[in-house]
This record gives C-alpha cells, structure tokens and sequence, in this order.
C-alpha cells in the first residue's frame, strides 16, 4: 500500500515542496531514504511512539518512507507529523475522507501525540499556495504566522489524533484568518521608543535624521553616559514606514530564524538589532552547515546597532565589508549556496578612547600618549569608508535634562524623512536597485551631486584645513545631497555642504592628538 503527501523544505529564506510517501510491502524492517539527517532519521522513534500512543499500531511489513527529490537533504523533525499520517492511511484502519495530499503538513510530535511549533513557516505557506495547494496543516502554534498568506486553508492542530479526525472527517476546524493589511496598518508606526524622550542632544538628533532621510551609516563617538545607546534605539520610529512588500520580506527571515514566536504574525516595524561584541563572524553575518541568517539579515530593512564598535573582533566587523556594499549574503556549501537578504543601516557607537574621556569638556582622558589612535585604529580604513557620517556626541548639561522644553516627537522628524525618501525615489526612479541617496555607486555622485565653483571651493579648503582623507569626498557629497532633500532644495547649497563637512570627524588628520 501506498500514501502520499507533502511536506516542505527551507533554503535560505525560500522553500521547496518535499513529497513524503510511505510504502508498506513485503519483509521485514522500516527504512527512511532520500538523504535525511540525523533529526529526521531519529523521528522515527518518535513516530513510533505517537502512534501507539494514541492507539495505532503499525504495520508488521517492510515499511519504507521516501522524501522526494531525493538529492536535496532533510534536516529538522518538521516531517513527524507527514510521515506518521501516511503510515496510519498506509495501515487502512482509517478511512481519510479529505484528500491529504492536497495540504502540505509539517509539525514536530512529542511522545504522547502532542505537536509542537516549527520553523520557516511563513516562506513554506508562500510556496505551498505557488503551487496551488488547497491547506497547510500545521501546530496550532504555527497557524498566525502562516495565515499572512491569503487563499490559503491553514489548519492549525495541537495532536496527532485531531490532524488523523479532521482528515477523516469527524471533525472541522475552522482555518485561521488574519486580516494582514490590518495588522500592518495598524502597527507600521507604533514604536515604545520615541525622539520627544530625549531632552538636549539637537545636534544628534540632527545628524540621525540625516542619516535616515538619506539610508546613511553612521557612527557615534563620545563619553560614556552621553546617550549613544538611547539616541540609537529611537531611529527605527523615525525611518519610512515599512511597505508591506519590505514587512514579509523581513518576516520571512525571522521566520526562517525561528525569531517570531507563537502568537506572532506580521513584522510590520522595522527591526532593530544590537548584538554583544562577543558575537562570532558567522552569528553576525549567518552560516552553519545548515545556513541560517545572521544579525545582518535579521536587520534587513531596519537597523544594526554595534555598540562599543572597537571592542568587536576585528574578523568580524571585515567580513561585513562586502554585505554593506552588496546588501546581501552569499553563504556557500558543498552542496547547495544560499542567499540572504540584508539591506540594513548600519549604526555604531564607539569612545573616543579606553577610558571613555579624550575630548571630554570637564573630564581628563587618563590614557597614555598613542593609546588613542592604537583604539581608532582597532575600526579598519575599509569599514570606516562605508560609514557616512560621524558625529562627535557631548554629555548633556544639567540644564538640558531638568528642562521641560517640548522635544520633537518621532512623528514630526519622520514626516521630514519621508518627505526626503520621496524626492529620492522620483531621483532614482529609473535605477531597481538604487532607492536612496547612500545607495548611489561612486560614477553617479557626480552628476547626482554637482555643487558648483563655490561649493568646490568650500571643500577643497576644508580638505585641505581639517586634513580630510580622500575617501570621504563621495562621503560628504551625499550627505550633503541629503542635506538638500531635506530642505526639499533641488541644488546643493554652500549651507548643505558646510553642515556635511562637520560629519567626518574621524577623517581628519591628528584627530587622536
């Protein structure tokens, strides 16, 4: 006797249908081919054990279970739940009056018939209703997430015995819906974290908006206690609202990760990631021998905050380099490469010193003379080169915290940005994969950017005064390009240009003494 169904497989941040058929014959034994691993071929004793455990015995015969194509690997335990309700349609104790093999079905089974969640869910349901499939049954757990997905059944069971009841037909269950546009539109710009929080700091929260009017890099250097960490975790309420497009994109990823949570359904606010500077190379960027996203793809669309930036390994921040210029990540094996989108804004916070003081307005830096530049340059030119602005940060006065001035909210700052996206999206209509002004390749800054004989002027001497290195003039034409946006100025003015300057402060020559 033979059953079929299917089930499904995650690469990357897609998945592929895996047909799960169980054949009972002649002989003795119970085989499970088609390159599984470990966890698959341990399921099943599981299996086993949910069967008899809910009153199913199974067959005597040569029992064989095959996971087709057979050259792509298996990895997980998301297969019990196929493979036990084909070996029960195999014993033909049951009679299943549904057709299962119109559903895929996926779920873990503990020992006494339980299911538990799995992960990827959300890319699994994107392909099963690709492939016109009527349902996807599924831990109870699991079925928010997979209801993102329109025109698709999603039957969300808690044991092995409602699944085999509902494909019988003893039972309905009714398909989880949800009202995705709701969801997002209800929760695009809902943030706990708000600008109108922080009370002084203008010229931070000047140069954060910059850099998210123009999807700039950025890094913050000051005194500990200064408000680095704080001023960051605002950004992601003042960045554009998430199109729904970027929101499954970004939910796709966390899925596959595993980050979601049982209840959760749409990421509709963009994220915001802060890993400890113990992280290794492959949990930032991703990796494994099954390759799973890292902290980069995990910011995709939002934000990746490094604190404390020269206290990363330095293996770790290079192989950045090249996601930041690409913005996304080749992870390649022997068998298969997978790819992972990670279009993020990096922002990092650094001191200017070991001991947190040099430049201090009241304090005494208590480092010995060279120990500054040797900490600068833990942070390599190349990185450097990929971070737009610099913004030197200064403890806020007293008069500054006990003030009850109204600050600007996050809402009104992100009007400004947004308003600025615009006018770079009518600039970059004509180019797919530039969509902001930090996204242009260095042949187009000139054109895009064109400042004229006293804009010219103004920067070759404040090259020359400050001591400012090559590789920020591209720099400072695109902040300052943004600048413009901002002030919703069509031609970059000496005022744009002048305030663009001022964000390279690790550029310039003896900035460390």
């Amino acid at each position: 006797m033979l059953s079929t169904t299917f089930g499904a497989a995650v690469y990357g941040v897609n998945a592929a249908l895996i047909t799960v058929e169980v054949s009972v014959i002649k002989g003795i034994g119970l085989n499970v081919v088609g390159l599984p691993d470990v966890a698959v071929k341990e399921s099943l004793q599981r299996i086993d054990a949910a069967l008899k455990n809910g009153g199913y015995e199974q067959s005597r015969y040569k029992t064989i279970i095959n996971l087709a194509p057979a050259d792509i690997r298996k990895e997980g335990s998301s297969y019990d739940l196929p493979i036990a309700l084909c070996l029960i349609a195999c014993s033909g104790k049951v009679e299943f009056e549904r057709n299962f093999s119109d559903y895929v079905i996926l779920g873990e089974l503990s020992l006494d018939g339980k299911l538990r969640p799995i992960k990827g869910v959300l890319p699994i349901a994107i392909e099963a209703r690709a492939n016109k499939l009527k349902g996807f049954i599924l831990p109870k757990e699991n079925a928010s997430e997979a209801s993102i997905v329109n025109n698709l059944e999603v039957i969300g069971v808690e044991t092995l015995q409602e699944a085999v009841d509902f494909l019988a037909g003893t039972i309905d269950i009714k398909p989880t819906v949800t009202d995705t546009r709701d969801i997002f539109y209800h929760t695009i710009t809902e943030y706990e974290a708000d600008f109108s929080h922080v009370q002084g700091q203008e010229n931070i929260k000047r140069a954060l908006e910059i850099a998210a009017a123009g999807g700039h890099n950025a890094i913050m250097i000051g005194p500990p206690g200064a408000g680095k960490t704080m001023l960051a975790k605002r950004l992601p309420s003042i960045l554009p609202p998430m199109t729904l497009i970027e929101a499954l994109e970004t939910t796709k990823i966390h899925s596959v990760a595993g980050k979601l949570g049982t209840s959760a359904t749409l990421i509709a606010r963009r994220p915001f990631r802060n890993p400890h500077h113990t992280i290794s190379d492959a949990a930032l960027v991703g990796g494994g021998s099954f390759p799973q996203p890292g902290e980069i793809s995990l910011a995709h669309n939002g934000v990746l905050f490094l604190d404390e930036l020269p206290e990363f390994k330095r293996t770790v921040l290079e192989v950045m380099r090249q996601p930041l210029e690409e913005r996304k990540v080749v992870i390649s094996r022997t068998r298969l490469a997978v790819e992972f989108p990670s279009s993020f804004m990096l922002i990092a916070s650094m001191n200017p010193c070991p001991c947190g003081y040099y430049n201090h307005p009241d304090r005494e830096c208590t480092c010995p003379p060279g120990t500054v530049e040797k900490y600068l340059n833990k942070i390599s030119g190349p990185l450097l080169d990929r971070i737009d602005l610099h913004v030197e940060v200064t403890p806020v006065s007293f008069d500054q915290i006990s003030s009850n001035r109204k600050s600007e909210t996050s809402a009104e700052i992100r009007e400004r940005v947004v308003k600025a996206r615009e006018r770079q999206i009518e600039r970059f209509k004509d180019f797919e994969e530039i969509h902001s002004n930090a996204m242009m390749p260095a042949e187009m800054v000139k054109h895009v950017c064109e400042i004229g004989d006293p804009g010219r002027t103004l920067l070759k001497k404040a090259m020359e005064r400050l001591g400012l290195s090559a590789r920020a003039y591209d720099r400072i034409l695109k902040v300052s390009r943004t600048i413009a946006d901002l002030a919703a100025s069509e031609e970059i003015r000496i005022e744009h240009l002048a305030e663009a300057i001022q964000y390279r402060s690790l550029d310039r020559e003896n900035w460390a003494g």
